[in-house]
C-alpha cells in the first residue's frame, strides 16, 4: 500500500477524508494533527517522516479565519505560508508529492468569467495574501500540487451551511448578501477528488512535481442563493432577505466574483464533480436525518 500522510486530519476536509478512506484500500493513512505533527516546525517534521515512509502528504491544515487573520496576521503567516514552504521545502527533498490546499481568495473578485489556474492573482486580505505567500514557496521548491477551492462546507466544524441551519431555528428572517458570486465546495466531494488524484498518480506512476489546479462543485450561486436552497432543503419557515455587501459589512473585504474553471482537472483526471445543489442535498440529509 501506498502511505499517504493527512495534516489538519480534525478540519472539515482531513475530517471528510478519514471518512472515505476505507473506499482507497490501495493507500495506508497517517492522520495527523498538531498534537501529532507541528508543522510550523521543521525539526518536528523531519523527526516524524525519519520515523516513516511518506510518498504522498496532502496538507490539510492552515489558517482559516478570514476577519480574524486582519488581527492576527502573523500567525496567519505562520500557518498558511511558512508552514507551506517547511512542508514544500522537505517533501521536495525527500521525493514526496505534497498536495496543498488554497483559496480562491488569491484573486481580487474584479472577473466577470471564471478563473483559471494560470490567471493574475491579487489578494485583497490578510487571509488571502497568507495562502498566496504560501503557494509562493510551494513554488520555490519546485515541487507540490496547489488545489484551490472555495466556499468549504461539511457536517464537520463551522461553516456556512451549518450556521444559516442554526440561524434559520432561531430567528423568522435572515439577512444574506446576493452580490458576491462564487461556487460551495462540499468536503466530501473535495477529499474524493484529492485521493482519485492519488490513485492516478499511483497507477500512472509520477513523480513528485509542481502544479495547480481548481476545485470546487460545479455551477455558482450567490450567498444568497446558496442560503435559500439550504431553507429549501430543510423546508424551514425562515425567510432569506437579499442585502447588498455594502450592507453587511465585515473586517475582510469578500471577492465579488470567485467562480474557478475546473477544466484543467476534469482533462488531466477525468474526474466526477456532482453540481453544488446535488452535493448541498446530501450534506443537508446527513445534517438532518
Amino acid at each position: 500500500m501506498t502511505p499517504v500522510l493527512i495534516t489538519g486530519c480534525k478540519g472539515q476536509l482531513g475530517s471528510e477524508i478519514q471518512r472515505i478512506s476505507h473506499k482507497f484500500p490501495e493507500m495506508s493513512f497517517i492522520f495527523t494533527d498538531l498534537e501529532e505533527l507541528n508543522i510550523t516546525r521543521t525539526r518536528d517534521i523531519r523527526s516524524f517522516l525519519d520515523s516513516m515512509s511518506v510518498k504522498f502528504l496532502v496538507n490539510c491544515a492552515g489558517y482559516t479565519a478570514v476577519d480574524l487573520a486582519e488581527d492576527e496576521r502573523e500567525m496567519a503567516e505562520l500557518l498558511n505560508a511558512d508552514a507551506t514552504g517547511y512542508l514544500a521545502m522537505i517533501s521536495a527533498e525527500r521525493g514526496i508529492q505534497l498536495i496543498h490546499i488554497s483559496t480562491d481568495y488569491v484573486f481580487d473578485g474584479e472577473k466577470n468569467h471564471p478563473y483559471l489556474e494560470d490567471d493574475p492573482v491579487n489578494p485583497q486580505t490578510v487571509y488571502g495574501k497568507s495562502k498566496l505567500h504560501g503557494e509562493e514557496a510551494l513554488q520555490q521548491s519546485g515541487k507540490g500540487i496547489i488545489i484551490r477551492t472555495s466556499w468549504l462546507y461539511s457536517s464537520f466544524g463551522n461553516n456556512f451551511v451549518k450556521t444559516i441551519l442554526r440561524l434559520s431555528e432561531e430567528k423568522e428572517q435572515l439577512n444574506v448578501v446576493f452580490n458576491q458570486t462564487g461556487c460551495p465546495t462540499y468536503a466530501r466531494d473535495l477529499a474524493t477528488a484529492i485521493l482519485g488524484m492519488i490513485r492516478i498518480e499511483i497507477e500512472q506512476e509520477k513523480s513528485p512535481r509542481y502544479d495547480i489546479y481548481h476545485y470546487s462543485n460545479q455551477g455558482m450561486c450567490s450567498w444568497y442563493e446558496f442560503a435559500t436552497s439550504i431553507i429549501d432543503f430543510t423546508g424551514s419557515g425562515c425567510k432569506i432577505i437579499p442585502v447588498e455587501s455594502k450592507d453587511y459589512v465585515t473586517k475582510a473585504k469578500r471577492p465579488r466574483y470567485t467562480v474557478m474553471s475546473k477544466k484543467k482537472m476534469l482533462g488531466e483526471y477525468e474526474l466526477h464533480i456532482p453540481h453544488w445543489k446535488d452535493s448541498l442535498k446530501d450534506c443537508i440529509d446527513e445534517l438532518t436525518r
